[in-house]
C-alpha cells in the first residue's frame, strides 16, 4: 500500500470516529407529566362535565323505553294486533335512536373523543415543546415515552429520566 492511500484510509477512520461519538438516550413519562399539568385538570373536569351530560341523557333515553315497555305490557290485553305491533314499532324506533346517539357520543368518532381531542390539542403542543427543548438543551439523541403503549421498555434507570426537566421547562413545580 503506498502512503497516499495509507494516508487517505487514516483520514477515513480520523472523521469515521468522530461521527461515532456517544448517543445520549434518555426517557420521560408523559402520564406523570400530563397529571401533574394544572391545565390537565381542568380539561378532566370539562370532559367529565360533558360526559355525565350526555351520560343522563342517555339513561334518560333509556328510561322512556322501558316506561314504553311496560305501558305495553299493562295494555297488552286491550291492544288489537294492529295497535299493539305499532306500539312496539314506536318502541324500536326510540331503541334505534337510543343507539344512535350513543354511537355518534361515545362511539371511536364520537362527539366525546373529538372534544377530548380538541382539549387536549395544545396542552399535549405545550408539553412537546418543552420536551423538544429539554431534549436540545440536554444534547439528546432520542428521548422515549415511557408510558407509551407498547414502549417495549422494560428497564428504566432514574438517572435518565427527564420527566422533571419537562415540568421545570413548563413551569410546573412538582408539589408531590
Amino acid at each position: 500500500m503506498n502512503n497516499s492511500s495509507k494516508i487517505v484510509l487514516l483520514l477515513f477512520l480520523i472523521l469515521l470516529s468522530g461521527s461515532l461519538k456517544a448517543q445520549k438516550f434518555g426517557y420521560i413519562d408523559s402520564e406523570y407529566i400530563l397529571n401533574k399539568h394544572p391545565d390537565y385538570k381542568i380539561v378532566q373536569q370539562e370532559l367529565q362535565k360533558l360526559s355525565d351530560n350526555w351520560k343522563k341523557e342517555a339513561q334518560s333515553l333509556d328510561k322512556e323505553i322501558k316506561e314504553m315497555y311496560v305501558q305495553l305490557k299493562a295494555e297488552e290485553v286491550l291492544l288489537t294486533e294492529e295497535m299493539y305491533q305499532n306500539r312496539m314499532q314506536e318502541i324500536k324506533k326510540k331503541e334505534k335512536a337510543s343507539q344512535e346517539f350513543n354511537s355518534r357520543i361515545f362511539g371511536i368518532d364520537g362527539q366525546y373523543f373529538q372534544k377530548q381531542a380538541e382539549l387536549l390539542q395544545p396542552l399535549q403542543s405545550k408539553i412537546y415543546d418543552a420536551i423538544e427543548r429539554v431534549s436540545r438543551k440536554n444534547n439528546l439523541a432520542m428521548l422515549f415515552d415511557k408510558a407509551s403503549v407498547p414502549s417495549g421498555i422494560i428497564y428504566t434507570d432514574p438517572r435518565h429520566d427527564y420527566s422533571e426537566f419537562v415540568l421545570e421547562e413548563l413551569g410546573i413545580e412538582d408539589n408531590n
